[in-house]
């Protein structure tokens, strides 16, 4: 095993440790508050949503590339590896098409009363659910038919490429049909990053036209009043420029490598790294701008010091032997 292999190991081990730490925080927190009887806020779904899109990029990714590094090569089969690529395309796909989702709610949330998107209000707040589910479905189905024209024998030619991703090894025909299909494959994610990417303008638009209009106001509960919209719009922002800026770099690199005619399995590794970091960094930047979240962590830290201050008291005992022991 190379050093620059074990490297890469440990990165992947610690970004999915950490990555799938957060995620899993978040999915059980959204349905411990299903479980209990309460209904999630429209942005909670989309969060849920969204750690969900993570955790599943996290896994795909993550698992095989660590296996990989730490000296198990091409462990997959045919079979696993079209399904893990697969599952990894789709995953991605979901998780920056809920970001761009996400990303239209918010304007609709902060526009202004008179503005013609504050009339989709009630009914931006009804199609959360169905439009998460609808990504997730049309995903899957785009890299299914894309799935079964790659392994259709009659595109598999003399001028066949194979793909060493180090889990794995996968053919790819470099035909005319091929290269149709990764075009319309990467239409659906060009538009949502140019929709996050106007969104964002917009945001920030609305959000110095509001500081102008409040500016000479000193009503505090006007102002604690905008607080949470604010905060939340600035949790928007942030995960939607994280987002563009590791998927310019990837889609750039990844450029680069499908014009190479040999292919490493490290520059894969990295690729992979590379596309693995926003999901790993999207529930914590949730966490901090979720002000829910911060309370419910806040009652649940003071929760578990009461209990550790009643066990004390009921077991004096015990706490001096610690004590001692300390």
């Amino acid at each position: 095993m190379m050093f620059r292999d074990l490297v890469l190991g440990i990165l992947f081990l610690i970004e999915m440790g950490v990555g799938i730490l957060g995620n899993f925080f978040l999915l059980g927190l959204y349905s411990f508050t299903l479980f209990i009887g309460q209904r999630l806020r429209p942005r909670e779904c989309i969060f849920a949503h969204l750690a969900l899109a993570n955790s599943e990029v996290l896994l795909s990714k993550g698992i095989p590339q660590t296996i990989a590094c730490l000296g198990i090569k091409n462990f997959l089969d045919h079979v696993g590896c079209k399904i893990t690529i697969c599952t990894q395309n789709v995953a991605r796909s979901v998780s920056l098409s809920i970001t761009c989702l996400l990303s239209g709610f918010q304007i609709i949330t902060i526009s202004p009363s008179n503005s013609k998107w504050a009339e989709l209000k009630p009914k931006a707040q009804k199609c959360i659910v169905p439009s998460c589910f609808l990504c997730w479905c049309f995903y899957l189905l785009i890299n299914f038919t894309l799935l079964g024209t790659m392994n259709n024998s009659r595109y598999l030619t003399n001028n066949t490429k194979m793909w060493y991703l180090g889990y794995c090894s996968t053919l790819t025909p470099s035909s005319f049909n091929a290269a149709l299909f990764a075009i319309v494959f990467s239409i659906p994610d060009i538009m949502c990053v140019g929709f996050m990417i106007w969104a964002s303008a917009y945001l920030v638009f609305l959000l110095h036209r509001h500081h102008q209009q409040v500016k000479h106001i000193h009503n505090s509960h006007l102002s604690l009043k905008v607080f949470p919209e604010k905060r939340a719009t600035h949790a928007v922002l942030l995960l939607v420029s994280t987002y563009v800026s590791f998927y310019s770099i990837n889609s750039i690199l990844s450029f680069y490598f499908f014009q190479k005619d040999k292919h490493q399995p490290w520059f894969v590794a990295i690729l992979d790294l590379l596309a693995s970091w926003f999901p790993a960094l999207c529930p914590f930047m949730l966490i901090f701008f979720d002000h829910q979240i911060g309370k419910f962590c806040y009652a649940l830290w003071h929760r578990r010091c009461f209990l550790l201050l009643c066990y004390a008291l009921l077991n004096p005992c015990s706490s001096q032997n610690s004590a001692s022991i300390m």
